[in-house]
């Protein structure tokens, strides 16, 4: 066959076989799950010379098999979740905040990889601009707010002035105090206005970060992971901690308590995040119509026009 469109009246699409359907829909799935590996790839150990090393023990092979069926397993749920989020009109906002490398990042995009973008998305806003400092603390996430039916995740919210911005001097502290004033009641406002507010605190030891900020300094694929606002986090570990301390202790209210995940191991810390996130909320199965595919309309006169072959992408593999 040539890479010129075929007549649309010449060729019907192979599905009359029942085995070869079967086994092009086995593939599509075997490639969907691929996509999982290729996510596992960021997690590799590095080895001294900055390249991976191999994890070839029983144990290990054993450990990510378990990993990868309660990970499946938990991101059917999710999709459960989701359609209830739908179907309820439901409101939720899921806070994720720890130090650099903690793998916020990690569980986030296992929670959002099944799920439709425009019901659950992600909120990782940069640093302010100069018109952003002078709003009102708040105002540039409010933008970001679920509707009805939506979720939003922050990486990283407006704790950053109790982190961050604190520790790096980047707030006076007037402004620092009058946060702890106001997150309390600003969380209490969106609770009261349907929205509910789940928090998350990512925590690692202070060996587990150093190990991390390695492999991101030895992997050419991690290594725009590393800005030097990180590399600072780095020398100021006991300044973060102190003022996380300080943050848990004034912000863990009743309406948004905070939640703290052991994650030291990164894959034990998402199925755990994961698991406990679908309990905090009294989803079910939504029924759902079942599904038809329609028969295509064919048309004797139309023929599908041949492909200039100078905008075609060259087929290097």
């Amino acid at each position: 066959m040539t890479r010129s469109a075929v007549s649309s009246t010449a060729r019907r699409p192979v599905i009359d076989d029942p085995d070869d359907l079967e086994r092009r829909l086995h593939l599509d799935l075997i490639d969907s799950y691929d996509e999982e590996f290729e996510m596992e790839l960021e997690d590799r150990y590095i080895g001294e010379d900055g390249k991976p090393l191999a994890i070839d023990s029983l144990q290990a092979q054993i450990d990510r098999r378990v990993y990868f069926q309660e990970l499946f397993r938990l991101q059917g749920e999710l999709v459960k979740l989701q359609d209830w989020v739908v179907n309820t009109g439901h409101k939720v906002v899921i806070i994720f905040e720890g130090r650099d490398a903690a793998g916020k990042g990690g569980v986030i995009k296992r929670i959002t990889q099944r799920l439709n973008p425009r019901v659950c998305r992600v909120a990782a806003l940069p640093a302010p601009n100069d018109r952003e400092r002078t709003q009102w603390y708040f105002q540039r996430y409010v933008s970001h707010l679920p509707a009805a039916g939506e979720m939003v995740l922050f990486d990283r919210s407006w704790y950053n002035r109790a982190g961050v911005e604190r520790v790096m001097g980047f707030c006076s502290d007037d402004e620092y105090e009058e946060f702890f004033r106001s997150v309390p009641e600003f969380e209490r406002m969106l609770v009261r206005s349907g929205i509910q507010v789940i928090k998350y605190w990512f925590s690692i030891t202070d060996e587990e970060q150093h190990l991390r900020f390695l492999a991101r300094i030895h992997d050419p694929l991690k290594q725009w992971k590393l800005s030097p606002m990180d590399l600072e986090s780095r020398r100021r570990w006991e300044d973060y901690t102190r003022a996380k301390e300080v943050m848990l202790e004034r912000t863990h209210i009743p309406e948004a308590p905070w939640w703290v995940v052991q994650a030291v191991d990164k894959k034990k810390a998402r199925l755990n995040c994961i698991a406990h996130l679908l309990e905090q909320m009294p989803y079910h199965e939504v029924e759902r119509a079942p599904v038809v595919l329609p028969e295509r309309e064919r048309h004797g006169g139309y023929t599908r026009h041949r492909v200039p072959e100078n905008i075609l992408v060259p087929e290097r593999y």
